[in-house]
């Protein structure tokens, strides 16, 4: 690893948040090179969360999520390469390989490629198919969802279900298909999962569990007239959203030491390869709470992911981070999680599920680990700091006196 200086040449490869986070926290401490950033898409870095609700539903422009204007990147002597990506990787030789056959040399490389979605398939190139992951699926999509329009969701995951709600609010007919026994059953068990699900049917969701799609009936043009269940139900339909997770972006890093499946870094982006350090949804951080490599999809982990990198790459100190969490906006109701519920063996409850206002805190030995909140952001420093304790207790009890 060499060792940094202010004047490192900086590539970026990725233009979402964790880019965005690790420019400003170059240029805040005293970074005085040049910073090029492979953008991907034509625009320039963008905030995310809006797409599967206020752009989706025509309220916003896509234009207005950038970070930061053209002039700022300007100003701070920030390269930007719209709609360029990287191909490969040459880490001995310190080169990026970007789509147009070029080379470009760095100093120091933040990979941060973010996720894509999981493939299906049976609907693959449809096109009336289509996953939610950039600005330019959700402007397609929302030309489709016209008041009467009948939309499929597959996979009720919280993407699904954000579309889902902004949908119904069209006034879009919607069926969400899950193949698990209730949605989110893999991070908030079965009872819970079956809230979600009692919510969006209260909202005129058709939520179908433990439901496939087998087959499709195509129309002439190559789109998808209609989904055919694994129980034979044929379900008519003018758009279908695949929302059946994402897998980390690094196909491109093929032939180094980073990947498949993530790019594994410690808690300040450094990956095993000398001046690779990586950030968001492409990498795999080490847990030093769990004792695990957790990769996260959220947006506050790619932010701060994005500035410790960037303190890392300036040699300066990377503090541990924070109890990880999320949030999703349905209904006009805020659903936030934090910590970890896979490490529960019990819960405790408040407030009225009815009412659509609770929470659920999740507790290993009575001290709590994770918990949701419904209906109770200002819950979430409260709950944090609780979860945060117990964590601390935990490695003071390690420490041999």
């Amino acid at each position: 690893m060499t060792e940094p200086t202010l004047t490192d040449h900086i590539v970026i490869a990725g233009g979402g948040l964790a880019a965005q986070r690790a420019i400003e926290t170059l240029r805040r401490n005293a970074h005085e090179g040049p910073i090029t950033v492979l953008c991907g898409e034509p625009l320039r870095p963008y905030d995310r969360p809006p797409l599967s609700k206020a752009v989706l539903a025509g309220e916003l422009d896509a234009a207005d999520l950038t970070f930061r204007p053209d002039e700022w990147y300007a100003e701070k002597g920030v390269e930007l390469r719209l709609g360029r990506h990287a191909v490969g990787l040459e880490p001995d030789a310190h080169k990026v390989v970007t789509d147009d056959g070029s080379e470009l040399a760095y100093d120091k490389l933040l990979i941060a490629t973010g996720s894509e979605p999981r493939r299906f398939e049976l609907l693959d190139g449809r096109p009336n198919v289509l996953p939610l992951r950039t600005a330019g699926d959700s402007r397609e999509l929302g030309r489709m969802l016209t008041t009467g329009a009948r939309l499929v969701i597959v996979g009720a995951g919280f993407i699904g279900q954000e579309v889902a709600a902004t949908a119904r609010k069209l006034g879009c007919t919607v069926t969400m298909l899950e193949a698990m026994p209730q949605p989110l059953v893999g991070l908030l068990g079965e009872e819970l999962g079956g809230w979600f699900a009692d919510l969006h049917r209260a909202e005129g969701v058709d939520v179908r569990c433990l439901t496939t799609v087998t087959d499709i009936v195509e129309g002439p043009d190559g789109r998808v007239d209609a989904v055919i269940t694994g129980h034979g139900d044929q379900i008519n339909c003018d758009a279908v959203v695949v929302g059946i997770g994402v897998v980390p972006a690094d196909g491109w890093l093929a032939g180094t030491d980073l990947g498949p499946g993530g790019v594994e870094i410690d808690a300040a982006g450094r990956t095993a390869v000398d001046d690779v350090f990586a950030a968001g949804d492409v990498a795999r951080p080490f847990d030093e709470r769990v004792g695990a490599r957790v990769r996260s999809e959220h947006w506050e982990a790619a932010g701060r992911q994005g500035a410790a990198a960037a303190r890392a790459m300036l040699g300066l100190d990377v503090p541990m981070p924070p109890i990880a969490s999320f949030w999703s906006d349905q209904y006009g109701m805020r659903i936030q999680q934090l910590g970890y519920p896979h490490l529960a063996d019990g819960q405790e409850e408040d407030g009225d599920r009815d009412a659509r206002d609770f929470s659920v805190t999740w507790t290993r030995g009575g001290e709590p680990v994770g918990g949701l909140l419904v209906g109770r952001p200002r819950g979430l420093p409260v709950l944090r700091q609780a979860v945060e304790q117990t964590f601390d207790n935990d490695r003071k009890e390690t420490v041999t006196p």
